[in-house]
This record gives structure tokens, C-alpha cells and sequence, in this order.
């Protein structure tokens, strides 16, 4: 599913490059859990960002779905993260002035989903996460693991292929935190890949194999035990 070959990227300092990636070389097969850890600075969040295709990379080939993103233009990118990729973010990301409701029903719009399924597919998720009592809220009346649950049903409503987080529990007691962790399980049993990046032993375990980052470098990318 997703093909990282020799993939670096690198900002300018003083006339020589800074590497933030350093020749990263990984294959992240079609329904894997899988764990990044590494200490702050480490390239975690930027190589998320790249899978993401939210960052490009200075050099090297990164193959998803059998396309190979660096070489797509940023209309055909922008098409294919937002059909295939969902994303939940450590600081929630929701929309201040809309509702719960609107918030989960955004990446429908981008899609042009028919009114009457937008309804449907909405009114599916707040059941699903026991949310259908707060549709009509605001982000800011919403404690913070409801408000990770609404930015999760947002990343899953247009049913991606790929999941990424980025410290998705970070901002959530250890109760909540284990909640959005077995969730993530499920939603992976379910057959959606999903990245995340974690600096918590405890929700890294939850994967199906953990990628060690280091100064930008894979320092240990063993295959899938099962």
C-alpha cells in the first residue's frame, strides 16, 4: 500500500542542508497497525506529514496505491489523500464555529456527497460514538476526549483506506487515552491501515509492529509478527 524509498527532506542552514528525514526506506502493507517512536525532533510528525502528503520530500520515491505521489501534480495529490486518508491530530483540529454535526460532516462536502447521504452517513457516526445528544454543540462545550471522538468520526466519515494520527491521546487522561487507543483497534480490525505516531510505549503496543525514528533515520523496522 504505501512505499517510502530513500525518502529525505532537508531545510537549508548556512548553505548545507539540515536533514529533518534522512534516506528512509519503508513498506507499510494494506491493513497493518503501525507505531512511529522517537524522541522530540526525531522527524516523527514530518514523515507523517509526507505519508500524508501534506509535505513533500526533497529526494527519493513514495509509492501509494500504486501511485507515485512525488510525481502526481498538487491537484491529483490533494484528490487522493482526501478519498483514501483520513487524519486525527493531537490539538483535535475541529472547526470552532461549526457544531459537531457540521464538523463530521465536512470531508463529505469536499466530496460532493448527495445531501440526503450526508444525513445518513452523519447520523451513522454520532451513533456509532454515542454523540447523537451533542450534535448540536460547539467544539468549545465539548470535553477533551469528546472532542478527539468527533475529530476521529470526521477522519472516518468518508471511510479512508489509511489512517493517520499524530499523538492522537496526547491531550487526554490515561482513561480516555485507552479508550481512543481500543477504538483505534477496532477501527483496524475493520480493515483500515492506520499510522500512528506516539512517544507512549503503553499506545504503541497497541500496533502491529513499532518503527523507531532516530535524528531522522529508521533505527529499527522489524516486519509483523502475525
Amino acid at each position: 500500500m504505501i512505499q517510502l524509498q530513500h525518502i529525505s527532506k532537508w531545510v537549508t542552514q548556512g548553505g548545507s542542508p539540515n536533514f529533518i528525514l534522512k534516506d528512509i526506506n519503508l513498506t507499510i502493507q494494506a491493513g497493518e497497525f503501525v507505531s512511529i517512536m522517537g524522541p522530540s525532533g526525531s522527524g516523527k510528525s514530518t514523515l507523517l506529514n509526507v505519508i500524508g502528503m501534506l509535505d513533500q520530500p526533497n529526494e527519493g520515491s513514495y509509492v501509494f496505491m500504486e501511485k507515485d505521489v512525488v510525481l502526481l501534480k498538487d491537484k491529483q495529490r490533494t484528490e487522493l489523500y482526501k478519498t483514501h486518508i483520513g487524519f486525527v491530530f493531537q490539538a483535535y483540529h475541529l472547526i470552532d464555529e461549526l457544531t459537531v454535526y457540521e464538523n463530521i460532516e465536512t470531508p463529505l462536502l469536499y466530496q460532493n456527497v448527495k445531501q440526503s447521504e450526508r444525513k445518513a452517513m452523519v447520523a451513522d457516526m454520532l451513533d456509532r460514538f454515542q454523540m447523537v445528544g451533542k450534535k448540536d454543540l460547539f467544539p468549545s462545550q465539548l470535553s477533551g476526549g469528546q472532542q478527539q471522538l468527533v475529530g476521529i468520526a470526521r477522519a472516518l466519515i468518508a471511510k479512508p483506506m489509511l489512517l493517520l494520527a499524530d499523538e492522537p491521546t496526547g491531550n487526554l487522561n490515561s482513561k480516555q487515552g485507552s479508550e481512543i487507543m481500543e477504538l483505534f483497534s477496532n477501527i483496524n480490525k475493520e480493515g483500515v491501515t492506520i499510522i500512528q505516531v506516539t512517544h507512549a510505549e503503553k499506545n504503541a503496543e497497541y500496533g502491529s509492529r513499532i518503527i523507531q525514528l532516530m535524528d531522522g533515520q529508521v533505527q529499527h523496522a522489524p516486519h509483523t509478527s502475525n
